[in-house]
């Protein structure tokens, strides 16, 4: 048996773009009226030298710090003034610094696409603010033959996931908001290059039962500047329904149980001389988990708002 020390980087499907994106998405309250649309182009840089090996916190003994780099494209499109509709994939590519000559290679190429209903359940103006809740459902699978179970390089899950998510927001006249979010991650089955592997217990197949998951999201934020600012603190928590720990000296794989929890920061700014355009900036640090990347991510992005049905005349 090897003792080289595998690193993991856990592929959080919050709900499909969402994890990642950061302008109007489906995890937001944001929403754009009929005849609307918003594209976001996105850059994010993740990279981590230390991982949890159950809830014991490792560090990257052979291949030191991993790196993600992904460029996500996204549209965001408002069918009815309470029904807006979501579409991305994201292109990632991984790599690490090797100090022993890179004995691993990284990946690269397009990960999964992505589409989401977000819709408007009640917007109630009241004295003090206004108080809306919304749902959101999606739907994401794998649109390359990337390997999955080739972690911590894999491009993500390489399973289909449904999911549902309920938010909630109360936003006072001030400018200041609080958010809470909650969803259910339904996933299914990715395919290995091996036929067989262990969960406790022997398995001869090369189909892997990747874990349920629920996620948990607060968020403190505030519009200043006359709304052309949006502040935001935030934390997320996510835990698997079911799953196994990373056996020791082995490497990880879909069928671990992963929980984590991550703080984070995020700025969007509209500007006023060019109408439409924003400009987004956030950082995300994950600082508790269970088999999962002890990861830090940066990303920056533009978002475009416009009518894509002229008025008639």
């Amino acid at each position: 048996m090897s003792n080289i020390k595998y690193p993991f980087w856990a592929l959080l499907a919050v709900p499909l773009l969402c994890a990642k994106l950061s302008a109007q998405t489906p995890s937001d309250a944001i929403m754009m009226n009929a005849e609307q649309a918003c594209i976001l182009l996105e850059y994010n840089y993740g990279s981590f030298d230390q991982y949890w090996e159950g809830t014991s916190l490792r560090e990257n003994q052979t291949i030191a710090t991993v790196k993600r780099n992904t460029v996500m494209p996204m549209l965001a499109v408002g069918i009815l003034d309470k029904l807006n509709f979501f579409v991305g994939v994201p292109y990632i590519k991984t790599e690490s610094s090797d100090p022993n000559g890179g004995k691993f290679a990284g990946a690269k190429g397009f990960q999964d696409v992505s589409v989401a209903l977000k819709y408007q359940i009640l917007n109630k103006v009241k004295n003090n603010g206004t108080f809306t809740a919304l749902a959101t459902v999606g739907f994401s699978t794998p649109i390359t033959n990337y390997l999955p179970d080739y972690m911590p390089y894999s491009l993500g899950l390489g399973a289909p996931e449904l999911s549902y998510r309920a938010i909630a927001q109360h936003k006072w006249k001030s400018g200041l908001y609080l958010r809470g979010a909650a969803s259910y991650l339904w996933r299914g089955y990715a395919k290995a290059e091996r036929e067989y592997y262990y969960n406790d217990g022997s398995y001869y197949t090369p189909w892997m039962n990747v874990p349920n998951a629920v996620t948990f999201e607060g968020v403190v934020g505030f519009w200043a500047l006359n709304n052309a600012l949006q502040l935001e603190l935030n934390y997320m928590g996510s835990q698997s329904t079911s799953g196994d720990d990373i056996r020791s000296y082995n490497a990880p794989q879909p069928t671990n149980n992963i929980d984590m929890d991550r703080v984070g920061i995020f700025a969007h700014y509209y500007f006023k001389s060019i109408k439409g355009l924003g400009v987004v900036a956030y950082h995300n640090q994950v600082v508790n988990g269970r088999n999962a990347a002890k990861i830090n991510t940066t990303g920056v992005g533009l978002t475009y708002y416009f009518n894509y049905r002229k008025k008639q005349n």
